[in-house]
């Protein structure tokens, strides 16, 4: 059983190939993390290895700035180390926090915050604010 599991593992047509590239992922994420500064390694990660081209996900736009502007360094210290890198594509995606959640819940509103917003409709002119208020609360009571 060990043996036929391992031959997957490393068999060119098993999962050969894809522990290759996730060996390289990891040699290069340790790279990455030798070279760039703490704070910019702790809002960005190495993503991904295509065509010698290594793909950088930063945490926000600053971040994907910064790391842009090291991208020809970050290149040469791939290379240099013996991976063939020809360059570096650096992307903005945020890390999805477990707490966040992708689909929002529709709240109630609240028996004071329903009759606020029914005297602010009242003292509004005629309007698409008006409007959306009316819809709002219409639907507001209608889930009550």
């Amino acid at each position: 059983m060990h043996n036929s599991i391992e031959n997957f593992l490393t068999a060119e047509d098993g999962a050969g190939r894809l522990m290759a590239h996730a060996r390289l992922l990891l040699k290069l994420a340790h790279i990455f993390a030798d070279v760039v500064p703490a704070h910019l390694r702790d809002a960005s990660q190495v993503a991904n290895y295509r065509s010698g081209i290594v793909v950088i996900h930063a945490a926000n736009g600053a971040v994907a700035a910064k790391l842009r502007q090291m991208g020809p360094t970050l290149a040469n210290e791939f290379a240099r180390r013996g991976l063939e890198c020809s360059g570096v594509l650096v992307k903005v995606q945020a890390p999805e926090s477990p707490s966040q959640s992708r689909t929002c819940e529709a709240k109630p509103l609240t028996e004071g915050a329903r009759r606020e917003l029914s005297g602010l409709q009242d003292r509004l002119p005629d309007s698409p604010l008006r409007s959306a208020l009316a819809t709002l609360l219409a639907r507001s009571a209608k889930e009550k």
